[in-house]
């Protein structure tokens, strides 16, 4: 059954008109009346939901019964990524969405190719919000990870939560391998990962100043962002085994 992101808040029982991206979803779908579809609205849980009316650019659902279902990590698991150039990031988000991560902070650094500021940062905040709000009606993700704005260097990890685990992919040799740094933490985690060409010695410096611990995945050098994956994979659900 087709799964629909719709961000309004939805109550059993209230027949409503779907916002103009949903609409257009079910539409490209060429769903009809009648037919049965899953709404999630990004607060937990889900809807069934049926087609109630098509019109030339609206749609109307009756909304169902909700059903409490999360599919959510083990514990948060934030991404802070050095943005890796081309399509590379769009691949980055939507695989970080179907793995879990409850939230992706976008980063300018010393050695990043993909430079934004000011209205294209906006746009591509967009995009790449897009880009996970699909995953997650891919995957079965009913809350939605937040791609934050981009921003420069430090201030990516001025909005941490208190108390957030804070790890730095790096291939120090002080490094410690990334289970062993998280074992015993069952809170929210932040990976620090840098572009193409990695962090510069001064930005590393300066996590290290700010709390991060330096980790490692192994003795392969990966892509900056089959590197955040990796550790996103590990710390989601490893720990559960799932």
């Amino acid at each position: 059954m087709p799964r629909i992101h719709c961000p309004v808040p939805l109550v059993p029982g209230e027949c409503i008109d779907l916002p103009a991206g949903a609409a257009r979803h079910v539409q490209v779908l060429r769903l009809q009346p009648g037919d049965g579809l899953t709404l999630f609205d990004g607060r937990g849980g889900e809807h069934a939901a049926t087609v109630a009316r098509m019109g030339r650019s609206t749609v109307a659902v009756d909304v169902g019964a909700h059903d409490p279902v999360e599919r959510e990590a083990a514990r948060p698991v934030h991404l802070l990524v050095g943005m890796p150039a081309n399509e590379r990031m769009d691949w980055l988000v939507e695989k970080a969405a179907e793995l879990g991560a409850a939230g992706i902070a976008p980063l300018l650094t010393a050695r990043t190719v993909l430079r934004l500021a000011g209205e294209r940062a906006e746009k591509k905040q967009a995009h790449w919000q897009a880009v996970a709000v699909a995953a997650c009606e891919q995957c079965g993700r009913n809350r939605v990870p937040a791609v934050e704005p981009v921003r420069a260097g430090a201030e990516g990890w001025a909005h941490l939560p208190p108390g957030t685990l804070r790890l730095l992919l790096t291939l120090r040799p002080d490094s410690r391998p990334l289970a062993e740094a998280a074992a015993g933490h069952a809170g929210a985690v932040a990976v620090l990962g840098g572009p193409e060409g990695g962090l510069t010695p001064q930005e590393e410096d300066a996590a290290l100043a700010a709390g991060f611990r330096p980790v490692t995945l192994g003795a392969r050098v990966l892509r900056s962002e089959t590197a955040q994956l990796a550790a996103l994979a590990l710390l989601a659900d490893g720990a559960r085994g799932r």
